[in-house]
């Protein structure tokens, strides 16, 4: 009889434990693996007829998580599921907000689904522009008020939208008119291979994660050897970054994406030891204090000539990296109305700007490379 009992309990429990599986996750599973393994921002569950898209970490310290349905066609949604945002795929058009968007889109030959764009003149991509001139992309006017009457009219399959903090009325309004946004936080990740990997959150949209999966290997795979080559440098140059705007030195700090790119490198970035992502903001005397006599200066893209640097602050003359003319920037490269083209591509081609520095600070482990990026100012 306690046999018989205890066989009963434990099969109760297996029942019961099986009930509270089905309960938390569908039956049908292809595969819930989470696809996603540097970024920390997003994840990709796969299943029977739709994916699960979770965004994490859409802005520095966000508390709430988002979850999106991407539905296949006759693909059936459990009820547990369907309180969230749920679409179609694969889409037909979309709107993006940054153009960190774009070289996703171009890369998984969907130039074509863009449909609307705030400040379209800070877009680089020759393929983008060509559909802006041809009249196929929108101006959305601003980020933090977006058109909505024009969205109303061009009713995109999908708005991808990013925040800064947790006020995102316009994106809030925009949902409540019935248009369906996805955030992307793409821009809070702090390796560079994570921001990277965003690519993967549009192909899961596009029916194309294959491609995707494809795409972000090559460039894994040509950034990891290229960190395997700068580890064969004999010197570590020590590294400036950044230059004033307005009254305030701005450079990354320790633990940003930036910063470990010049680590990576194989060089000494004379603040690598500070905390925290984003940016450090230090007046020029501090700056001048520590590196003064840094070998390579790095600059953020304002200048094109030492000529402009000096005109705008002629102090930038007393450092050793200025008057060795060791200064490099990425402001060469604009699209045809004046967006810089690393703001746009370089946080998806991580690989090209690990070797442009690797090239710059030890030229003798790449020869015949030519940076794509960056440039000595003359």
């Amino acid at each position: 009889m306690r046999i018989f009992t205890k066989a009963l309990l434990l099969a109760f429990i297996s029942v019961l434990l099986v009930q509270c599986k089905t309960d938390s996750r569908p039956e049908e599973i292809i595969s819930n693996e989470n696809t996603v393994h540097y970024a920390k921002g997003f994840s990709i569950e796969n299943y029977d007829g739709y994916a699960v898209v979770t965004v994490i970490n859409p802005w520095p310290k966000a508390t709430k998580t988002y979850t999106y349905i991407l539905q296949e066609k006759n693909g059936i949604v459990p009820d547990s599921l369907k309180q969230n945002t749920i679409i179609p795929v694969p889409i037909q058009t979309i709107v993006v907000t940054s153009t960190t968007h774009i070289p996703s889109l171009e890369m998984l030959d969907e130039v074509n689904t863009l449909v609307g764009f705030p400040h379209r003149d800070y877009i680089s991509s020759e393929k983008v522009r060509a559909r802006i001139d041809a009249g196929n992309v929108k101006e959305l006017g601003n980020n933090q008020d977006l058109n909505t009457e024009v969205l109303l009219d061009l009713q995109p399959n999908i708005i991808i939208g990013y925040g800064i903090d947790n006020k995102n009325p316009t994106l809030d309004n925009l949902q409540k008119s019935g248009l369906k946004v996805m955030l992307n936080g793409d821009w809070n990740e702090e390796t560079a291979l994570g921001k990277a990997e965003w690519i993967k959150f549009f192909g899961a949209l596009y029916g194309k994660q294959k491609e995707a999966e494809e795409l972000f290997a090559k460039i894994e795979k040509d950034y990891l050897n290229t960190i395997e080559v700068a580890k064969k440098a004999i010197a570590t140059p020590t590294i400036l970054a950044g230059d004033m705007f307005e009254d305030r030195w701005y450079l990354p700090k320790g633990s940003s994406w930036g910063s470990l790119l010049l680590k990576q490198a194989n060089s000494n970035y004379l603040w690598q030891e500070t905390s925290g992502t984003g940016s450090l903001s230090l007046s020029f005397e501090t700056v001048l204090e520590k590196a003064k006599n840094a070998d390579v200066w790095i600059t953020s893209g304002q200048f094109s000539t030492l000529k402009e640097m000096t005109d705008m602050n002629p102090h930038y003359a007393e450092f050793d990296a200025f008057r060795n003319k060791n200064v490099y920037s990425f402001s060469g490269k604009k699209g045809k109305t004046g967006g810089i083209l690393y703001y746009e591509l370089a946080p998806n081609r991580p690989d090209i700007v690990l070797k442009d520095l690797v090239k710059i600070l030890h030229p003798e482990l790449l020869p015949g490379y030519q940076p794509f990026f960056f440039e000595k100012l003359k």
